[in-house]
């Protein structure tokens, strides 16, 4: 999958090497690749992650089927959070979450370093564009073609600097909105609890700590599929003894 070794990273220019291959896959997938990208985030489809991998080729795939996995994983439910907004919006959310990624895993890769290497590393990295800048910019110059061509010759352009200020200010709402609405949701799995009771056992118990299998979408007592709390949290994708493997969303 482009994601193993046959060298251990050791230096800072290792590491930056790697954070710019994976950083190339992840622009092709936001940028030429966008549509395939798009398409592959089908709302109807598992939990995905983005990968970027250091051979500089990006895949849309579930999370590893292990825990801990060897480096920081994408955010998982890129699929998910496509439903309901507007593709600029989706793809700005995705850079931010890949860039934030990308942070993580060369930032692990670094965990050793001393003072000096990490600010030489984060100098280096700094010193290119985000994906969300390239991203944003990517959509600034679309709009700006389409506005040119549509525009009265009379009208005056906006300022790159206005209109990508106008952009963020969008993006922030749309970010904004997106996660009050997973705050509902998650309240309204609380309210849900009131009514539902444990697969396994049959009773409720406002006090246990439940797990839900996100393929049947059925609740359990964690201690009745032999679940700590503290494993549950952990678990990013659970299936129940019914599908019998482990991986999932707990809630109190």
């Amino acid at each position: 999958n482009g994601g193993n070794y046959s060298i251990r990273i050791r230096t800072v220019e290792d590491v930056f090497s790697d954070f710019k291959s994976r950083r190339a896959a992840l622009i092709k997938a936001l940028t030429t690749d966008a549509e395939e990208l798009y398409e592959r985030c089908d709302p109807k489809k598992d939990n995905l992650c983005l990968f970027g991998y250091p051979n500089r080729r990006w895949e849309v795939n579930q999370p590893v089927a292990y825990l801990p996995p060897e480096i920081p994983e994408p955010t998982l439910g890129i699929s998910f959070c496509r439903n309901g907004m507007q593709r600029k919006d989706w793809f700005s959310l995705v850079s931010v979450q890949s860039d934030a990624w990308l942070l993580a895993v060369a930032y692990f890769w670094g965990a050793r370093f001393d003072q000096a290497d990490r600010d030489r590393l984060f100098t280096m990295i700094n010193d290119l564009p985000t994906l969300y800048d390239i991203v944003t910019e990517s959509a600034w110059a679309q709009a700006k073609e389409k506005s040119s061509v549509s525009s009265n010759s009379s009208n005056k352009p906006l300022s790159t600097a206005n209109a990508r200020g106008s952009e963020s200010a969008e993006f922030s709402i749309s970010m904004q909105t997106f996660y009050e609405e997973r705050v509902s949701e998650v309240e309204d799995d609380d309210k849900e609890h009131g009514e539902t009771l444990c697969t396994a056992c049959g009773q409720y118990g406002s006090d246990e700590f439940w797990i839900c299998c996100d393929i049947c979408e059925r609740w359990y007592h964690c201690k009745c599929v032999k679940i700590t709390p503290t494993k549950a949290v952990q678990i990013k994708l659970y299936k129940c003894p019914s599908f019998g493997n482990r991986r999932g969303r707990p809630s109190h």
